[in-house]
């Protein structure tokens, strides 16, 4: 694969892939806890399901010790990118429609880029920033129109609270990680944050998980289904994919991909009948796309300054 795509396309692989996952995780994810699992069950049995599955896997693969210093700021990220991020998406889905939730969703790389800003000292170019206010339009175009066609849940405000606040962990998650991504493997990453996230849901766990339909004797096959997804793909595919994207692409990057899964979300819905073909829709999509090509894309001479630049520190 390293001869096939350079670091920075192997990073755009892996967010595209994680995202678009995250997108049909959204739909998957409200039909579970409105009908299987609450909130906080539903949250609990990834967070153990994933740091089962990543010890595992880290078994297999070639030790990656990691320092004494880093342990807390992967604990941070665990609790804020994994524990706290699912525990507020599933929260807000249970209130607001899947499409409201991951257009809200796409306000996360204006937050990550003002914490990118402040905190890592990243320069934020004009280009990027049309690229982002333009995605953005695009979301703000359903957004606004979704309230006036009678598309909200059952208690949208509430909803759309839970989402915004999913927003500012899931951006402080991409912005804090960012480093420690860099620093070591994808799986080791993955399984030290899931490790904090569900010790810190262990003693919630009996309580939380002896009372859901899902492991009572009403389950069906579809709602298995429906959770095997959750947690082979997007518990541990896409989880296991946001540090590979983290290590090769800024964190402003990463998050602009997060307006696909708007699109994704959007498309499902239609499909399943849970939403109709509107003219609004093709057009934020469009707007989108157009954003997200401005800010994953440089000008020639922008490009060569970078490497150019990266070269000489690696020379120092």
């Amino acid at each position: 694969m390293n001869s096939i795509l350079n670091d920075k396309q192997q990073g755009l692989l892996a967010i595209f892939i994680a995202n678009t996952i995250f997108g049909l995780n959204i739909p998957v994810t409200r039909s579970i806890v409105a009908h299987w699992m609450s909130p906080m069950g539903y949250t609990i049995t990834r967070m153990l399901f994933g740091a089962i599955i990543f010890w595992i896997i880290s078994s297999f693969l070639k030790y990656d010790k990691v320092q004494k210093k880093d342990l807390l700021m992967l604990m941070i990220g665990g609790l804020m990118g994994f524990l706290g991020t699912q525990l507020l998406f599933s929260q807000s889905l249970e209130y607001t429609t899947p499409v409201v939730f991951s257009l809200l969703m796409a306000l996360t790389p204006v937050v990550v880029l003002i914490l990118s800003a402040v905190m890592l000292k990243e320069g934020i170019p004009k280009r990027k920033i049309l690229g982002i206010i333009i995605s953005i339009s695009g979301a703000a175009l359903i957004i606004l129109l979704s309230g006036t066609q009678g598309e909200m849940g059952s208690n949208n405000t509430l909803g759309i609270f839970y989402a915004f606040l999913c927003v500012l962990c899931y951006a402080g998650y991409l912005v804090l990680t960012r480093k420690i991504s860099m620093k070591y493997q994808p799986v080791t990453v993955a399984k030290w944050m899931f490790l904090f996230s569900a010790l810190a849901s262990l003693p919630l766990s009996y309580s939380s998980l002896q009372n859901q339909r899902m492991f009572s004797d009403e389950a069906t096959f579809q709602a298995y289904s429906l959770l095997a997804f959750s947690l082979l793909f997007s518990t541990t595919m896409a989880f296991f994919l946001m540090p590979v994207a983290l290590k090769r692409l800024e964190a402003s990057t990463v998050s602009i991909f997060m307006n696909l899964q708007p699109i994704v979300a959007s498309v499902v819905a239609i499909v399943v009948g849970q939403d109709a073909f509107t003219w609004d829709k093709p057009v934020a999509a469009l707007l989108v796309v157009i954003g997200v090509y401005l800010v994953t894309t440089q000008k020639g001479n922008q490009h060569k300054k970078e490497v150019a630049t990266k070269k000489s520190v690696s020379q120092t």
